[in-house]
């Protein structure tokens, strides 16, 4: 009885001590993931943060230029204008230019 006594006590030690490893890897890997999680938290605020301080230089360095906002959307729109007249006239122009063509190859002709 002694024996089985002792052999019981053995069992229910390694037990404990199973279960003591099992609860520290748990609380390890608990510790690993909230860590790992602080971390990436920590890089997207980082890079929002960094994506912030450059539009605030891009910003600055167009105020400091010369053009706020307002100024270079009114250069675009003033770009836009100018591109789609280039257009019209390129259009007028070669149609103009294959007229006076066509009545140069009429009254040579003729």
């Amino acid at each position: 009885m002694a024996n089985m006594k002792g052999q019981g006590g053995i069992q229910m030690l390694l037990t404990a001590e199973q279960e003591a490893q099992q609860t520290v890897t748990g609380a390890r890997n608990m510790k690993m993931t909230r860590l790992r999680q602080a971390k990436q938290e920590a890089d997207r605020e980082a890079a929002a943060y960094r994506a912030y301080l450059e539009d605030e230089h891009r910003r600055k360095d167009l105020e400091s230029s010369g053009y706020s906002g307002s100024t270079v959307k009114r250069l675009e729109e003033e770009t836009e204008v100018k591109i789609q007249n280039l257009k019209n006239m390129t259009e007028r122009i070669s149609s103009d230019v294959i007229s006076m063509i066509m009545k140069h190859v009429t009254t040579v002709k003729t």
